[in-house]
């Protein structure tokens, strides 16, 4: 009677992960899983999607994608790419300013 449960249990537990391959191990295991409740699917994949971009699934997919992107569309990004890094440094500037001053006492 145990031998059944024991089969199943053993098919869904994580195999032994030696250090050679632990990181092909973890990359297989990862995964987002989501409960369905009241057959509410649409609520099921706007949380999966909400997910998926916090966790960056979404822009890794996005970056691996392997269709031809026009000289347009490479311009866009790369000006788009520019911006950000601008206003990053912007913002990190500015934040250091304010704990610069903050620590000197001003």
């Amino acid at each position: 009677m145990n031998s059944i449960p024991r089969s199943f249990s053993s098919i869904f537990t994580r195999p032994n992960v030696g250090l050679n391959n632990l990181n092909s191990d973890l990359q297989q295991w990862r995964g987002i899983r989501v409960k369905i409740l009241n057959n509410n699917l649409e609520r099921g994949l706007t949380y999966m999607q909400r997910i998926m971009q916090s966790s960056g699934i979404e822009r890794m997919i996005k970056n691996e994608q392997l269709y031809h992107i026009k000289n347009s569309e490479k311009r866009i990004l790369a000006r788009k790419n520019l911006q950000r890094r601008l206003k990053s440094q912007d913002l990190a500037r500015k934040l250091k300013s304010i704990l610069v001053r903050k620590v000197r006492g001003y």
